[in-house]
């Protein structure tokens, strides 16, 4: 997890500070949840990491979560070695220090208030020279051969029983400047001793009274259990319930709760490893962690000095400065995207234009196309008109003047007109009226026929929008039998006029279900007693060749 991770390089280095201390006798190694296994619950491992001290195979304490001054006080509590310092040897501290004779010697005079000359106390030259001084004699210049001198040295070196004495002396002196600073160390050892032990505590001192006695009241928790919750809860009621139901079964969730070492500092900060830069706060810490990339922290007693005013001025011109200039990035920036857009903006109304303009250069193509088609397809109606009235005209001269068949060319089919002539094929008398032959009612079984010569018209689907009317005039008859207003054509109607009267068969075939002429002989009036089956019935007829027309 992540404390683990982070505090490994850590536990690493304390392993490898205590392996090179000599006074601490201790191994330290890392076990991994993975390798425990099941064993895990045997432990009572509860948090991760958990530091577990054991003596042999005893545990002699624990420490749960991350807190390395919690460890160090174990291990100083339970396998600190003893040092008893170097020692002295027998005979006293300089006892294995050569001294000169002459620097006994001189040692013992002055032991006994002799003087640096030499002379000493006794002696016949040193009385005649003190003797001297007495009488006022003056100075008088001592002087020795070297034969002299030599017994003088040899008998100064040859130690006396006063010397010796005094050498017992000064090495009881020696013996007790020896003891005493040793004394003094094993004073401050047990000092140091006494300073390394560490103070366990109750955990249960700083927890709430209101909620154990929610706990054991309201939910009906032992003590040693609605405690136990909360320390290993997070401190609140719900998380300690929580713990609860989930530890039930454990073996030990009525053992008494150990008292654990107290902390010898409160968490203050947190300090980045690499960098060794504090932070006050896990908010500072984890932006710095997303913004640097550095995952190695830990937690650190040493409080974070606040900002002197000089610094937080400084610190802000400093961001006011950084502000600044990533405003002006900003600004650049927005600046060259607004170019951009522009030239997209431009670049699109260039390409739009050239698409508007192409889609109506193609759309004159297509309608100078259509009017070309149109142009063609009247050309061929005239000639087929003019093939029909010189067709008329040959018949008529052949017959004297009367046509007996039917004009019929490319579909094109109208009924001819009639003329009444003798028999001798001369014509009547000048002056008197020709008269048309009557000609037989609409009728429903020519409804057929009349459909037949509206759908003959092709040119410009005339015939088409003919057809079209016809449905709607009928339609609307069929769909609300009782108004009125669908129950009269008006003939003066431009619909009327240009899309259905000109047509041979339209009229007749709006006579053959029911229309009849009004009496001033404007408008088509359907009578009030019509069949609607035979309306119903011409307009399924109309409609299937409307159809057919449009294929």
């Amino acid at each position: 997890c992540g404390p683990c991770k982070a505090s490994k390089p850590q536990l690493e280095a304390l392993a490898a500070q205590y392996s090179a201390d000599s006074t601490t006798d201790v191994a330290c190694g890392i076990i991994y949840e993975h390798v425990l296994g099941d064993e895990i619950q045997s432990y009572k491992i509860r948090a991760f990491p958990t530091y577990v001290l054991f003596n042999q195979t005893a545990e002699a304490g624990r420490i749960s979560g991350v807190n390395f001054d919690g460890i160090k006080a174990l291990v100083a509590q339970h396998c600190k070695s003893h040092d008893f310092g170097q020692g002295a040897s027998l005979g006293g501290a300089n006892a294995g220090n050569t001294i000169s004779v002459e620097d006994a010697r001189a040692r013992r005079l002055a032991r006994f208030g002799g003087g640096g000359n030499g002379n000493v106390p006794g002696s016949s030259k040193a009385d005649d020279i003190v003797k001297d001084d007495a009488d006022g004699g003056g100075e008088e210049e001592c002087v020795y051969n070297d034969e002299d001198n030599d017994e003088e040295m040899k008998d100064a070196a040859l130690p006396t029983a006063d010397d010796e004495a005094a050498t017992e002396e000064a090495k009881e002196d020696d013996k007790m400047d020896v003891d005493e600073p040793a004394a003094g160390k094993k004073e401050s050892e047990k000092k140091d001793d006494n300073a390394a032990e560490v103070e366990m505590v109750d955990p249960t001192a700083d927890l709430k009274e209101e909620d154990v006695k929610t706990l054991t009241e309201e939910y009906g928790f032992p003590l040693i259990r609605a405690q136990k919750g909360l320390l290993n809860g997070g401190g609140t009621v719900e998380g300690a319930a929580s713990w609860l139901c989930e530890h039930l079964e454990d073996a030990d969730i009525d053992e008494p709760i150990e008292k654990v070492p107290k902390k010898l500092g409160a968490v203050k900060s947190y300090r980045c490893v690499a960098t060794g830069k504090l932070f006050t706060d896990m908010v500072a810490m984890e932006f710095y962690a997303n913004k640097t990339g550095r995952t190695e922290f830990e937690e650190c007693t040493e409080e974070k000095k606040p900002l002197t005013p000089e610094e937080k001025a400084a610190k802000i011109a400093e961001i006011k400065s950084l502000l600044k200039a990533k405003r002006m990035q900003r600004e650049e920036t927005e600046k060259t995207e607004n170019v951009d857009r522009e030239k997209q903006r431009r670049f699109m109304g260039k390409e739009m234009i050239k698409t508007r303009e192409q889609m109506e250069i193609d759309q004159r193509k297509r309608m100078a196309q259509q009017r070309k088609k149109e142009k063609e397809a009247a050309i061929r109606e005239r000639q087929r008109i003019k093939a029909e009235l010189e067709k008329d005209k040959r018949e008529r001269a052949a017959n004297k003047g009367k046509l007996k068949s039917k004009l019929g060319v490319d579909g094109y089919n109208p009924d001819a007109i009639q003329y009444e002539v003798d028999e001798g094929g001369a014509g009547q008398e000048e002056g008197q009226e020709n008269k048309k032959p009557k000609k037989a009612p609409p009728s429903v079984a020519k409804i057929d026929e009349y459909l037949a010569k509206v759908s003959s018209y092709r040119a410009g689907g005339d015939g088409g929008n003919c057809l079209k009317i016809l449905k709607a005039y009928l339609g609307n008859v069929v769909k609300n039998p009782e108004e009125l207003k669908f129950k009269k054509i008006n003939m003066e109607n431009k619909a009327y006029r240009t899309k259905v009267k000109p047509f041979l068969g339209a009229k007749n075939l709006l006579l053959a279900v029911g229309f009849a002429p009004s009496e001033d002989g404007s408008a088509l009036v359907l009578d009030d007693d019509v069949d609607m089956t035979t309306v119903e019935m011409a307009l399924k007829k109309v409609e299937e060749s409307y159809e057919k027309y449009m294929k």
